[in-house]
């Protein structure tokens, strides 16, 4: 069924696409389809060489990203170098301190009251960038407000409190404990051939392959926290199932607990934990109590243990350009998928 969905999906609501399907830990469906690099321009020119896709391809994994800035503060949290309803200002206080009202907890559950982006690609490199988006204004904070500035913010709180740059804390707290090899901000060169193209940007010299997509991570380094990672599906079943199991010597499951726990958040449309999205209706399907987050590059990690499942898909449903339509409906399906192989293991195994 996964295979026949996937083939079904490419070309048209992504070029690329890989999906793994664990349950109780141990995958039990896993496709692929598509070419790791389809077009050569926006217009949609085949490209001359066409690799195709692995089930060890490396995708931009775009918010997903968040995930992994979450469990890095939730680690530091437990190792008490913050606290996630101490104020911003504690560790940005030239950018916050006239804003203590906001906390770390603001940050995880996008309740700061920050708007949702903020360019910088015309300032300066550097720190001028980075001052424009920690100098962001904000409304008072409470309502639901998805905000990428919130979690770049979250990222440099998270570098001052932990002593080190986000992806060496990334590597040293996650990556790293879980052997998450091919989970990476700035890959190298050498990982070129199993990476997945994203969008055609002619400022960038073509289909962007092997550098973040997302224009303002890439502004700032392609180092923040709410996009810029690189993986693959085997090792993002890792991570969930790191999650599912309650932290896997990462984090507590007292810490998981409270992550994946409903933060009581207005206007969302859908339940939002500390940086997981539960319930949400564009990537659970009929996993309604599954938790997870979805990625602009037409990613998406979604984690039930209610049903023992952790169900990973990745494409790069922005190549070569964005705006395509069916990756909604993927994502869906392929939970929907998810719980038919659980219904099969119980019927298999009733014990």
């Amino acid at each position: 069924m996964l295979d026949d969905l996937l083939r079904a999906a490419v070309p048209d609501a992504a070029s690329a696409a890989v999906s793994i399907i664990g349950v109780d830990g141990v995958p039990v469906a896993a496709a692929v389809a598509g070419e790791i690099v389809r077009y050569a321009d926006a217009a949609g020119t085949l490209a001359g060489e066409r690799p195709a896709v692995r089930i060890d391809t490396i995708f931009d994994i775009a918010s997903i990203t968040k995930l992994f800035t979450t469990v890095v503060v939730l680690s530091l949290a437990e190792d008490r170098r913050l606290g996630l309803d101490e104020p911003v200002a504690t560790w940005l206080p030239g950018y916050y301190g006239d804003r203590p009202a906001v906390t770390v907890r603001h940050l995880l559950t996008h309740t700061s009251g920050l708007p949702p982006t903020q360019r910088v690609d015309a300032a300066p490199p550097g720190d001028p960038r980075w001052d424009l988006v920690l100098s962001t204004p904000s409304s008072s904070p409470g309502a639901y407000a998805y905000s990428d500035v919130g979690m770049i913010t979250l990222g440099r709180v998270a570098e001052i409190a932990g002593g080190a740059p986000l992806d060496v804390l990334v590597r040293d707290r996650v990556t790293g404990p879980l052997g998450l090899a091919d989970t990476t901000y700035l890959p190298d060169p050498g990982l070129v051939p199993r990476i997945a193209a994203t969008e055609h940007k002619a400022w960038r010299g073509g289909c962007v392959r092997g550098q973040v997509h997302d224009e303002t991570a890439h502004a700032l380094g392609g180092v923040t926290g709410h996009a810029g990672l690189f993986s693959t599906a085997g090792d993002l079943l890792r991570f969930g199932e790191m999650l599912r199991t309650g932290g896997a010597g990462v984090l507590s499951p007292e810490t998981v607990a409270e992550m994946t726990r409903d933060q009581n958040v207005t206007g969302a449309g859908f339940r939002q934990g500390l940086g997981v999205r539960i319930g949400d209706p564009a990537i659970v399907g009929p996993l309604s109590n599954a938790y997870g987050h979805s990625g602009f590059t037409g990613t998406s990690l979604v984690i039930d243990p209610s049903h023992a499942l952790t169900v990973v898909l990745l494409t790069n449903n922005i190549h070569p350009r964005r705006g395509r339509p069916g990756i909604r409906d993927l994502r869906n399906t392929v939970a929907a998928i998810a719980l038919e192989q659980d219904h099969a293991r119980t019927l298999r195994d009733p014990a």
